[in-house]
């Protein structure tokens, strides 16, 4: 049988779900990388049902809501509540070299998937010069 009864461990768990460790952040974990002309970001949310999970993009600011609700029966006596629960948010403040009108979204094993496109004024392109006798050269931006 576990025992619940140490007030200091009590209040060391609570302190860890509100302000989270090293180990176990509070706020929703997340990676994020540039994979060819797409920035994509990868959200850890296991035991959230993607029904749950609100993505938006208001002034080029991203915000990933979700919501992880209990899994006991209603009435159980509850032994161990380690898991966080309730209502998770995050936001990211996407720069003007991404294109928010055409971000994509997919939720797969737990980790919700941001694509967004690097807009095509931020691609790297080759500039036109000409010399003072008429020919053209390109060179990389």
């Amino acid at each position: 049988m576990l025992m619940m009864s140490d007030p200091f461990r009590q209040l060391d768990r609570l302190a860890q779900q509100v302000f989270g460790t090293a180990a176990h952040p509070a706020a929703m974990p997340l990676d994020a990388w540039r994979e060819d002309s797409e920035f994509v970001i990868a959200v850890d949310l296991p035991g959230v049902d993607v029904n749950s999970i609100d993505v938006d993009i208001e002034r080029n600011v991203l915000t990933v809501k979700a919501e992880r609700k209990n899994t006991a029966p209603e009435g159980a006596e509850l032994v161990a509540a380690e898991r966080p629960q309730g209502v998770f948010s995050r936001q990211l403040v996407l720069g003007e070299a991404l294109d928010a009108e055409n971000v994509t979204a997919g939720y797969d094993g737990g980790v919700l998937t941001l694509r967004i496109p690097v807009a095509a004024k931020a691609q790297p392109r080759k500039i036109e010069i000409t010399s003072g006798q008429g020919a053209q050269q390109q060179i990389s931006a």
